[in-house]
């Protein structure tokens, strides 16, 4: 049996714009936005104004986590839902009202509420006005947003984030248009990245300012551990400043409350460094986190660029590695990604030699597969063996870095229950339990089962 540490969180994660719906949501976030004036780029065209109706089945679904072993869960608090004036930050007492009882209702079983603050979710009036984290004005108010939920919920709440895989805001808004709004700009994304860790940086001061009692405040970093195509020095050196920009852009100010000189140094000589200044990295510098949330899906193999990176056009990162795919690989083919367990324990490594051994925890993994009604059998069941597989795998990989000493003390799912995602909708499913997103019937799958017999036995065989 491979044993996991004790009171180690066997769990899941969501978030609030994925599950909730925007019943009775006073203003709309970034993609809300997106699919009232496009929703022809949503797959099937399913926006997200039911999702998984969380806002309305919250109990039932947490007792249908609680059945399949989870001792903890990770969701979000939708600012566009709980505050009414987005420039005073006066909050909306349905949502103060909504938001209590998820978490009172989430402890009563007995699981272990962490909460997110910022999941892709700008409210859309913000960006308008302001060009969203493009302006340290957002910084300020998403601070204030931050302060309001400390206060509000941190006498129950023990375990906070402050953003989820905030480079994909990042890539998605301002690089290679996967999220409204969709512009291409290197400048701007380059002071966004910047802006979201001083976000992250002012509102873990608030939260030490509170002195909430035996709480922690983290981050959740999307993780891609860079491989080389081969050991040519210039493979090798497509993938340090792959590494440099895909990882420590986050990893780093995260945990020493830096930025990475050499990455500092790259975007100076390509004209694009952000704007900062001596406040700020004193603010960088004392406001580190407690604990990382690591969301893990796919590696990320590089090689040598094939056209210069000194070549005339725009900027943009990648113009110093392209991607290398692995022959042989096994691939996820419904979402197009490499499965490659292995990555986990090199992550678990990397932060203990590299970063303090700091305390973690997988936030996120997991396998999108499209049209699982395919793998139901005659009781109804859905049998998704493909998923009990991938989460053996992975979770074997992380034993073994816990084992060499990594300081992990989690394994979350994405997801719980089948949610909402993106542009994708509900293509791709993800969950434990399944989501009938016509009726709203949820019922657990096979893997559901499987992970309530691994949580019962802390290990596995």
């Amino acid at each position: 049996m491979k044993k996991f540490p004790e009171n180690f969180w066997w769990g899941a994660a969501t978030s609030g714009p994925q599950s909730e719906g925007r019943f009775n949501k006073k203003h709309a976030n970034v993609f809300d936005y997106h699919f009232e004036i496009e929703p022809e780029k949503f797959y099937d065209h399913v926006g997200p104004d039911v999702a998984s109706n969380f806002y309305n089945s919250y109990q039932a679904d947490l007792k249908m986590m609680r059945s399949i072993g989870m001792n903890s869960l990770r969701t979000s608090i939708q600012w566009s839902r709980l505050i009414d004036d987005l420039e005073t930050n006066t909050v909306n007492e349905e949502a103060v009202a909504f938001y209590n009882n998820v978490i009172d209702a989430i402890i009563a079983e007995k699981m272990t509420p962490v909460i997110n603050l910022h999941h892709f979710d700008l409210p859309v009036e913000l960006y308008q006005k302001y060009g969203g984290w493009e302006s340290e004005k957002v910084v300020e108010l998403y601070v204030g947003f931050a302060q309001k939920c400390f206060e509000l919920f941190g006498d129950r709440v023990k375990f906070w984030t402050t953003h989820n895989e905030p480079m994909v805001v990042v890539e998605g808004q301002y690089l290679f248009q996967f999220h409204y709004p969709n512009i291409v700009d290197s400048k701007k994304a380059v002071q966004v990245a910047y802006n979201l860790n001083l976000a992250s940086a002012k509102a873990i001061q608030a939260f030490r300012k509170l002195a909430l009692k035996d709480a922690q405040i983290g981050i959740v970093l999307n993780l891609t551990p860079t491989y080389a195509a081969s050991d040519d020095p210039k493979d090798q050196e497509a993938a340090r400043i792959a590494e440099l920009w895909n990882n420590k852009m986050f990893l780093e100010p995260a945990v020493y409350g830096h930025f990475p000189a050499e990455l500092e140094e790259l975007l100076t000589k390509d004209k694009v460094l952000w704007e900062t200044n001596d406040v700020e990295k004193e603010i960088l510098k004392n406001n580190t986190v407690d604990f990382l949330g690591v969301n893990y899906y796919h590696p990320n193999r590089v090689k040598a660029p094939e056209i210069a990176p000194d070549s005339v056009g725009d900027w943009m990162p990648d113009r110093y590695y392209d991607a290398y795919d692995l022959p042989g690989r096994r691939v996820n083919l419904d979402r197009g990604w490499e499965i490659y367990p292995q990555a986990l324990y090199d992550i678990a490594l990397d932060l203990k030699e590299n970063y303090r051994n700091i305390p973690w925890y997988v936030s996120e993994n997991g396998m999108g597969v499209s049209n699982e009604e395919r793998f139901k059998n005659s009781s109804g069941m859905i049998e998704d063996n493909y998923r009990i597989d991938f989460v053996r795998e992975h979770l074997s990989w992380l034993h073994k870095g816990i084992m060499a000493g990594s300081n992990c003390f989690g394994y979350h799912m994405w997801t719980p229950i089948d949610c909402w995602s993106w542009l994708n909708a509900y293509k791709n499913r993800y969950g434990f339990i399944s989501n009938d997103i016509h009726t709203q019937l949820k019922t657990i799958k096979k893997s559901g089962y499987w992970f309530k017999e691994v949580v019962s036995q802390n290990g596995l065989e």
